[in-house]
């Protein structure tokens, strides 16, 4: 079962702090968890990042997630229907506006997004059906989507473009596994996973 996320920090409190409130607390009942960094981030754009509903109101509300300590980042979006902002370590997340399909909620966290391959797709979906219980609900040319339940407000998506894998993942899944050894594992694609009991 899906838990939550494993973010590094510098500043496990200050991230903490900014993304409980970044969240508006809305995380759908996965855990944000925050551990200690040696290092600062020093890759282009993590492979694993965090999408906010931007609400009716987007504009606002991205006003607010800079007023919290957030930036803006240009990754080489282009002309998209979200921003992309970064947190005060550099993590990228993006702001959903309005109409955005699969959103399910109007503010807090309704998609983790993990990069893979177009060939990953498929592989990666079901290898993360497998380890978080939660179904591919789509599956179509931009990736997959895998939801907990039906009307649950957050999704796990997973599609191109992939970032190249430079580094340790920033961010990375926890999941609940009773049949398995706690520890950090890779999924097929090198991507790091935690595993708790």
């Amino acid at each position: 079962m899906l838990t939550g996320i494993v973010i590094d920090a510098l500043d496990v409190a200050r991230m903490d702090r900014f993304w409980r409130e970044a969240t508006r607390g809305r995380t759908g009942g996965l855990r944000l968890r925050f551990v200690p960094a040696p290092e600062p981030k020093a890759t282009y754009k993590n492979r694993l990042h965090l999408d906010l509903a931007g609400g009716p109101d987007w504009e606002t509300e991205v006003a607010r997630l800079l007023a919290l300590g957030a930036r803006r980042v240009d990754i080489g979006q282009g002309d998209v229907p979200w921003d992309v902002l970064a947190d005060p370590e550099g993590n990228e997340f993006c702001v959903l506006r309005p109409g955005h399909p699969g959103v399910l909620a109007d503010s807090g966290l309704v998609a983790i997004c993990l990069d893979v391959t177009e060939a990953d797709c498929s592989p990666q979906g079901a290898f993360w059906e497998a380890q978080t219980g939660w179904p591919v609900v789509e599956s179509h040319d931009w990736g997959v989507r895998l939801r907990r339940s039906p009307g649950s407000t957050v999704s796990l998506v997973m599609g191109p473009p992939a970032a190249p894998k430079t580094a340790r993942n920033r961010l990375r899944l926890e999941v609940v596994r009773r049949d398995r050894e706690p520890g950090e594992f890779l999924d097929a694609a090198g991507n790091e996973f935690h595993i708790t009991r």
